[in-house]
């Protein structure tokens, strides 16, 4: 047994090792940010998948660029439907030694190299209102975007004290519509001298109308206390503090005359793609193929960007589905997608050309119009089942007029075709001789059915037979209960309008039959058993119920009636 168990333990753990061990480890790095100021700190991120025992990775690369503030680590492991997932997360806080574009190189680590990474580190801000307790510091980027174009924009929040409140207003302006990107980022940094703890949120603003336009100042509102005493801090309302940010103003770019008449869509990146049919695709008339379309671009919400449209084919039925729409962001940029279904049903064999599917679009990034499109698609339509099957019999079946043109026969014989006139003619006929013999058909089955009754033999029919069977052998086993269901059974089969052994004993002229019917009944239904009783039935219905003439029936009822009255 203790074998049994051992196996068991093997097997399972096996299965944890094979489950966990299935995919091949993966590695990523990312920065938190990629752009800051010198006298900022960065995190590196660095996560391995599918391996929780991989070594930390050498870090000594990083030395002439960054000061290392500190490495944390931490672990996690999921198991969905039986398969598990495993990640080791290294956080390394970084502290840059000058400004410029810093490399991060690659790192091993778990048998692989990350990616290398850039940061763009800005000259520390001098002067100004760094040297408070408290600032608001924002950054727009571009200055000089087009219209409905996406403006990044960083609020920073500097601040060298102990808060116990504060709220941070939203950006807002006239002709800007404002979307905040990802999470608070909090981190520390070191301005000309000073420490100061750092809150910066990102937004994705997006210009209405060209011309000037001004984002007004943000402002921060909040207590801050003296010291680091947790019973000043608790009991100790604070004073309060305030700071606002510099007014910021660029200029509105129109859309430019090169970008044509099409739907406006001022994008870092757009792209357009369709799945579901391809060049070997099996394709039917009559059955119907999904194509899908999707439209995603950088910089641009989903509400920016037109509906997905097929045009109208020849020869073919196009059902579109609901669109599919979201938004997503990674902190800088706004990302929208749309995605749409359309059931297509060609009606009819033959090729079919699906046509190109284009959408312009105006690059941000390099100030060009630019064209995403889905190339042109060629398929060969095939008939559909009925199709194929009517075609078959066609072929193997030569119309009139086929005959009449085919060439004649070898040797000499001359082929005579039939005049159209001929052909109805001897159609009608056919179909004249038709309706005759369908005539004489029912004819012939009307007089059998009115000989029938003269046929009838007048000996007692199988049913009733049965019945008198079966009544005799619940006799033989004093089985009254069957005795009484057979008994009815066998007058059903000369008076089928009888219900119960009480219209039975109405109906029979046998004095004798009506009393054993009587008794019968009163022995049912709590009377005592008379001992001789199944005897007594089995003789006196030896030859079947005798009934009286019609309208003769026995004035005296066996059992009075359950129902006195009708209605």
């Amino acid at each position: 047994m203790n074998g049994l168990r051992q196996v068991a333990a093997l097997c399972a753990f096996a299965a944890l090792w094979i489950c966990g061990n299935a995919d091949a480890a993966s590695v990523r790095a990312w920065l938190d940010r990629s752009s800051m100021q010198l006298g900022e700190t960065v995190t590196l991120n660095v996560e391995v998948s599918g391996d929780n025992s991989a070594a930390q990775p050498d870090l000594a690369a990083l030395a002439p660029d960054f000061d290392l503030l500190g490495t944390q680590s931490s672990t996690s492991l999921n198991i969905v439907n039986g398969q598990s997932s495993a990640k080791l997360l290294w956080a390394v806080g970084l502290s840059p030694k000058r400004d410029g574009t810093l490399t991060i190189p690659p790192l091993s680590v778990a048998g692989q190299q990350t990616p290398a990474l850039t940061l763009s580190v800005q000259p520390a801000t001098a002067g100004g209102s760094a040297g408070g307790d408290v600032y608001v510091e924002t950054s727009v980027e571009p200055r000089a975007p087009y219209v409905q174009q996406q403006i990044r924009l960083s609020v920073k929040l500097f601040y060298a004290v102990n808060l116990l409140d504060g709220n941070l207003a939203e950006p807002q302006g006239e002709g800007l519509l404002v979307r905040k990107l990802g999470q608070d980022s909090n981190y520390n940094a070191n301005v000309g001298g000073r420490n100061y703890h750092v809150v910066e949120r990102r937004y994705a603003l997006f210009p209405e109308k060209s011309g000037a336009a001004t984002l007004p100042a943000i402002a921060f509102r909040g207590h801050a206390v003296e010291g680091n005493n947790s019973l000043d801090i608790f009991f100790n309302r604070g004073r309060e503090i305030g700071a606002r940010s510099a007014p910021v103003t660029f200029e509105v770019r129109p859309r430019p005359a090169a970008a044509g008449d099409d739907t406006w869509l001022p994008a870092r990146s757009l792209t357009l793609s369709a799945s579901g049919i391809d060049a070997a695709s099996s394709v039917r008339a009559g059955e119907p193929l999904t194509l899908t379309l999707r439209m995603q671009a950088q910089g641009l919400g989903f509400e920016q960007l037109p509906e997905l449209k097929l045009p109208v084919l020849d020869g073919v039925d196009i059902y579109p589905d609901k669109s599919n729409t979201q938004n997503r962001d990674d902190g800088e940029w706004l990302f929208g997608q749309r995605e749409r279904k359309f059931a297509i049903v060609p009606n009819r064999a033959g090729p079919l050309t699906l046509p190109s599917i284009s959408v312009s679009w105006w690059d941000t990034a390099h100030d060009r119009a630019e064209i995403a499109a889905v190339p042109a698609l060629s398929l060969d339509v095939q008939p559909g089942a009925a199709s194929a099957a009517a075609a078959a019999n066609a072929a193997a079946t030569p119309s009139p007029s086929m005959q009449a043109a085919a060439p004649p026969p070898a040797g000499g014989a001359i082929a005579i075709a039939t005049p159209d006139g001929d052909v109805r003619l001897w159609r009608g006929v056919a179909v004249a001789a038709i309706v005759l013999w369908l005539a004489t058909l029912g004819i012939v089955v009307f007089a059998w059915q009115r000989r029938r009754p003269a046929a009838k033999a007048p000996t007692e029919t199988a049913s009733a037979s049965e019945s008198r069977k079966a009544f005799q052998e619940a006799c033989a086993r004093a089985d009254l209960a069957a005795a009484s269901h057979a008994l009815l059974a066998w007058a059903q089969q000369v008076k089928p309008e009888l219900r119960n052994l009480g219209e039975v004993a109405r109906c029979v002229a046998d004095p004798t039959q009506r009393d054993a019917i009587g008794e019968l009944e009163r022995s049912r239904y709590g009377a005592a058993v008379t001992a001789d009783l199944a005897a007594t039935l089995q003789r006196v219905f030896r030859s079947g119920p005798t009934f009286a003439a019609a309208g003769g029936e026995s004035a005296a009822a066996v059992l009075p009636a359950l129902y006195p009255f009708r209605i």
